[in-house]
């Protein structure tokens, strides 16, 4: 994919800018879920040569003896996987992350045991929660390059 693609986390502190990317995926480790704070991460690999960082940088921890994982340490959101062979960016942290679609998986064997039947529960609709979510005012950075961040106050 060679098309330039924009990302960040959520607060706007840290934002990249990447193009010939790689192979989008979803990984069922142990370390993606906890990094991700989920089921599984989902993750796309980078040319680094092609990986610009516009505002900030993100803050590595040592998930293991050869990897690094790198996240906004204002806001938390999990942004990088450093290993050996290269760098992966967080599919959820692009701007547009509908155009990444996981092609493969990877350590199935750890998946949960739940994950097939996953989408198969039922959706619950609660009026009184529709409503509570349409009034709530993100304060999240917009899916889109800023040349400032935070915005200044009127």
């Amino acid at each position: 994919m060679d098309s330039i693609m924009t990302g960040g986390c959520q607060c706007g502190a840290v934002r990249f800018r990447a193009e010939k990317l790689g192979r989008p995926s979803i990984c069922h480790c142990r370390m993606c879920q906890k990094a991700f704070g989920s089921f599984f991460g989902a993750l796309v690999s980078a040319d680094q040569a092609h990986l610009t960082w516009t505002r900030g940088q993100p803050s590595l921890f040592r998930s293991s003896a050869k990897v690094k994982r790198g996240f906004c340490n204002k806001c938390g959101t999990p942004l990088t996987y450093h290993h050996p062979g290269g760098v992966e960016l967080a599919i959820g942290a692009f701007d547009h992350p509908e155009q990444l679609e996981p092609q493969v998986q990877v350590n199935n064997h750890q998946r949960l045991p739940w994950i097939d039947t996953l989408f198969q529960k039922p959706a619950v609709t609660n009026p009184e929660m529709e409503v509570f979510f349409a009034s709530v005012e993100s304060y999240q950075h917009p899916d889109h390059d800023t040349a400032e961040w935070p915005p200044k106050d009127d």
